[in-house]
């Protein structure tokens, strides 16, 4: 079975004035979003899991526990964590972490959290 790691933001604490966060996002949204990428993810018969992260300096260490309590065959990174540009330090930290600590894992990025399960189907089909 394959299994596939979504790494966003925990919705609370999202910054939904940014700008660079589509209008109307809210995190009861976002939630919306997450249960409907893992009824997606479930349907194609893989196991998914969610890495949700602070914005803070526990976002690497958060998100490498999780990468070394199972192998995952495609990490796939939030558009929350890549869009907003004062989240590119965090970003890069959170690339980082991926290649380091799964090193075999595709890495895929969504659009919306909904798309979750074609995003990480680009790189799972692919094999």
């Amino acid at each position: 079975m394959k299994r596939v790691l979504l790494v966003g933001q925990t919705p609370e604490t999202v910054d939904y004035t940014d700008p660079a966060i589509p209008p109307g996002f809210n995190a009861e949204k976002i939630n919306a979003g997450i249960a409907i990428a893992a009824s997606k993810i479930a349907e194609r018969g893989w196991q998914g899991d969610f890495c949700m992260i602070a914005p803070d300096e526990t976002a690497g260490p958060v998100l490498e526990k999780q990468l070394a309590s199972v192998a995952y065959d495609c990490v796939v990174i939030g558009a929350g964590l890549r869009l907003p540009q004062k989240s590119l330090l965090l970003f890069e930290r959170l690339i980082n972490v991926v290649r380091k600590s799964a090193p075999n894992a595709a890495i895929a990025f969504n659009t919306r959290p909904e798309d979750s399960a074609e995003a990480a189907a680009r790189w799972l089909d692919a094999d």
